[in-house]
Order: structure tokens, then sequence, then C-alpha cells
């Protein structure tokens, strides 16, 4: 199997700078790469690309997200994506891409703070792309894949759930 990661940093990637004293969004995928190397039976093609908290994306961003999509030469994408705004790029996506099948994910902790979240919805999102499924955006979070329009964060309690 062939998947193509769109890389766009998050959460899922954030690691501690110690000169700065904070969580950043690096330029590479260090996260990914620890993930993927279990991974014997795929070929993967990465493109990491706008490495940013997803609150400070901006639709310019979506629109190169939405393009790396375009270009991809792949029809099972993964998107790592942070959790604040993946509704949002999902749906930004959804308005120009109908022929692929794209999984986002992101995490709730930085990988690099804890591996457990991270690579259970990176592994759930590989996981469903090896289905027979039907072409579309899916979110793979907190157990579960579902269309992405109807997996929401509850920011009160800090948890994915499934909108009924």
């Amino acid at each position: 199997m062939k998947v193509t990661i769109i890389n766009t940093g998050g959460t899922f990637n954030k690691r501690y700078n110690p000169i700065k004293g904070a969580l950043e969004v690096p330029k590479d995928n260090k996260a990914l790469d620890k993930i993927i190397s279990s991974c014997h039976n795929v070929e993967f093609e990465i493109k990491n690309i706008v490495s940013k908290d997803s609150l400070d994306m901006t639709d310019e961003d979506r629109q190169i997200i939405t393009d790396a999509v375009k270009q991809s030469t792949n029809d099972k994408i993964i998107i790592i994506h942070g959790t604040d705004t993946v509704d949002l790029t999902s749906a930004f996506l959804k308005t120009q891409i109908t022929n692929r099948k794209i999984v986002f994910t992101a995490a709730m902790i930085p990988m690099s703070i804890d591996e457990v979240e991270a690579t259970m919805n990176f592994s759930q999102a590989l996981g469903f792309l090896s289905a027979d499924i039907e072409d579309g955006i899916y979110l793979a979070m907190h157990g579960v894949v579902v269309d992405a329009s109807k997996l929401v964060k509850d920011k009160s309690i800090g948890k994915f759930l499934i909108k009924e």
C-alpha cells in the first residue's frame, strides 16, 4: 500500500525548545519517523508543509494543504493537523477535493511528551486507509474514524466526540 502523509504541524509534532522555554512546531517529521519505522508493509511519501499550530493557520495555509493533496499521485492520504482547527481545514478541503481517501489525524498531547495518543491516532488512520472505504474526508481521533464533519472537539472537556 502507498500512502501520502501531509505533515502540517500541530501538537502532534510539538517539542520543547529549552532556549525559548516553549513548545514549538518544528519543520521536520521526527515524531512521524518514530511511528512509521514500525510500518513494514507500507510505502510512504511524506510532505512537510505549513508547520504551524493550527490556531495560527490561515485560509492561505489551507489552500497550500489542498494543493498538496491535489498534487499527490496517491489516492490514500493522511493529514497530520492540529486539533483546534482540524474542522475548518477538513471543511475547506471538502469544497475542492472529492476523489480521494483522506484521513486527518492529530494529538492533544505532543508525541515528544507522551507517544501513546499520537501513535494510536495515526495507527487508526493508517488501518482505516487499508480497508475498502469510499472516497471521503475522515478524522481519526480518540478511538474512532468517522466523516470529518461528525467528530468535534469539545474544548470544555478536551476530547473529541461524535456529533449526533
